[in-house]
């Protein structure tokens, strides 16, 4: 356990050197790491905004303005999270893995991933639920079959009762 443990330490501990880094946010960046997150900030302003003025609805005005001008200073802090996402980049990949992985969503193939792999994410999605669908209703079906079949083999057939001798 102390190997492991010591291994995991030294992999997070190790330096990163700043070409690394530099690589680590070109590759974020090229897959687009964190612009899913683009609507948090302006998620909890508005969230804030309609609690605010829920509890003091004369406030309107000053909490609006208030909020706004608070969500436009935290703003910044936006470079945190590119940052932090750099670093799991950096620690997971290579100087060399991560400009290949920035050359190749950079590219046309790699944008047009980008652009239209959650359209073919969901259509693979749905193709597994129909072939699921479809292989639990066979393997039912061909057990079934077998059962019956294996429990007519076990059941003796009824005895026919036999014609009296003349």
């Amino acid at each position: 356990i102390a190997i492991v443990l010591g291994g995991v330490y030294s992999a997070q501990a190790q330096e990163i050197t700043p070409s690394h880094l530099a690589a680590a946010r070109a590759a974020a960046t090229a897959i687009k790491t964190t612009d899913q997150f683009g609507s948090i900030l302006p998620m909890v302003a508005q969230q804030l905004k309609a609690e605010l003025i829920q509890k003091d609805p004369n406030l309107e005005s000053i909490i609006s303005t208030a909020v706004d001008e608070q969500a436009l200073a935290l703003a910044a802090r936006r470079g945190d999270l590119e940052n932090e996402a750099a670093r799991a980049y950096a620690v997971s990949f290579n100087e060399e893995e991560l400009n290949a992985i920035t050359g190749f969503y950079n590219s046309p193939a790699g944008k047009k991933l980008l652009s239209e792999g959650p359209i073919v994410t969901r259509e693979v999605l749905k193709a597994a639920g129909i072939w699921q669908r479809g292989i639990a209703r066979d393997l039912a079906q061909a057990v079934a079959e077998k059962v019956v079949a294996s429990g007519a083999a076990a059941t003796p057939a009824p005895a026919t009762p036999e014609a009296p001798k003349p």
